[in-house]
């Protein structure tokens, strides 16, 4: 194996491993703020600070990414986001 073919398969390996996923939240016109900062604390052990400045993010630009992690780690906080009827993906 040459040095290009090491070098090249330890790069893929660590973009494998650097790949993380992320919550997006998105804008709507239902939930209030106190609704959205309250279930991110919850969903997302937001601190309170953390949750009111995603929720301005949401309110303004219409998305935020609000948690990143493995897909397993992030697909139970996107439910119970999803359950209390917010709008959230994992990407």
């Amino acid at each position: 194996m040459s040095g290009q073919e090491k070098y090249q398969e330890e790069v893929e390996l660590l973009e494998e491993v650097d790949k993380e996923n992320q919550i997006v939240l998105y804008n709507d016109d239902v939930n209030t703020f106190d609704h959205v900062i309250n279930t991110l604390i919850y969903a997302c052990d937001h601190t309170p600070e953390q949750a009111e400045q995603c929720s301005l993010i949401v309110h303004y630009k219409g998305k935020c990414t609000v948690k990143t992690g493995s897909f397993d780690e992030l697909k139970p906080r996107c439910s119970k986001l999803l359950e209390a009827g917010l709008s959230a993906e994992i990407l």
